[in-house]
């Protein structure tokens, strides 16, 4: 953490490579398809400020997933704020994406699958199941990111959890 701080690469690379997949899952269940903009956004203010962090590695998964939560509250009133443009697909730009290969094609089909069905729970149910299994997050750094008691982050995820025992149960 400490080489990280200090301006070694790899230490930050090591860093970002454990932190960012379960950030980049959580924000896509609270922004959709935004959530690589939010968290580059994120990553910005992540670096900026990442010599005031004190703390460990748990704690700084913490701290990046509050910092991501601020931005995706964020991007949500900004959309809420701004118009939806419509038009022609013919004026979106052509972009291609990268080759994947077909292990990496199903387990992202089973990444958003499982992130559709979490981003069904109500909110609190998601964002405490998100916290708490994706993104790695114990019950008090959960509530103190939630701003709520970790009881009712331990409750939340657990009918979170229920709930998506459920929908497995019945197809549909």
């Amino acid at each position: 953490m400490s080489e990280a701080q200090h301006g070694d690469e790899d230490a930050f690379r090591v860093l970002y490579r454990s932190v960012q997949p379960a950030l980049l899952r959580y924000l896509r269940v609270l922004v959709g398809e935004d959530a690589e903009d939010v968290a580059s956004e994120a990553w910005l203010q992540i670096v900026r400020d990442l010599t005031s962090f004190r703390g460990d590695v748990d704690g700084f998964r913490g701290w990046a997933t509050t910092i991501a939560r601020h931005r995706a509250m964020d991007h949500l009133r900004r959309q809420r704020r701004r118009p939806i443009v419509t038009g022609p697909v013919e004026d979106l730009a052509d972009r291609s994406g990268p080759e994947e290969t077909a292990e990496s094609a199903v387990n992202a089909v089973a990444t958003d699958a499982a992130l559709a069905l979490i981003g069904r729970l109500p909110r609190d149910q998601a964002e405490a199941v998100l916290l708490r299994v994706v993104v790695g997050l114990d019950v008090k750094g959960a509530a103190r990111l939630l701003g709520k008691r970790p009881g009712a982050v331990r409750t939340a995820a657990y009918r979170g959890l229920r709930k998506l025992a459920e929908y497995f149960d019945c197809p549909g």
